[in-house]
């Protein structure tokens, strides 16, 4: 891992947040990669068509099934949040989507395909009665993103800061 002292991008980004974080600081060995992820990540994850619930519930959805734990510490805390809730947590731990919306049930079923298949021939169709194309393109980035930094961080063994 890289020390913030030895990288200014990495060091101004643990000021801000104000806490270590092994995902930059290994990223940091890439400090060009590490530059331009984090804009890409705010892009996906933050504000846009797609309420923030609704890209958690999809970021968790992913990690669950990929079982990164890395990823799964830091999106429980940001999906509670979002007002996600310990019950609907451990049902999507559990691969159940009973007790969320439909919209919801359509796009965790779609990341869930997504993950495991690679691609979502079954579930995208459900989407649609849901969502816009600007929305689905957004939840599909979201999912995209939450499968690179899940194998990014179980293919280093990155595990959750303590």
């Amino acid at each position: 891992m890289v020390e913030p002292a030895e990288n200014e991008f990495l060091g101004g980004l643990e000021a801000r947040s104000k806490r270590a974080n092994h995902f930059f600081r290994t990223m940091a060995n890439r400090p060009e990669v590490l530059k331009t992820f984090v804009p890409l990540y705010g892009a996906i994850m933050g504000p846009g068509a797609v309420e923030r619930r609704m890209k958690e519930l999809v970021y968790l959805t992913c990690s669950y099934a990929n079982r990164c734990p890395y990823c799964t510490a830091a999106h429980v805390a940001t999906g509670k949040r979002a007002g996600i809730t310990e019950e609907e947590l451990r049902a999507l731990q559990a691969g159940e989507n009973d007790g969320f919306a439909a919209s919801e049930r359509a796009a965790i079923q779609y990341a869930r395909e997504l993950t495991i298949a690679a691609n979502a021939t079954a579930t995208q169709a459900a989407l649609r009665d849901h969502f816009t194309d600007e929305q689905i393109v957004e939840i599909t980035l979201v999912a995209a993103m939450a499968n690179f930094t899940n194998r990014f961080n179980n293919g280093l063994g990155l595990q959750p800061e303590a």
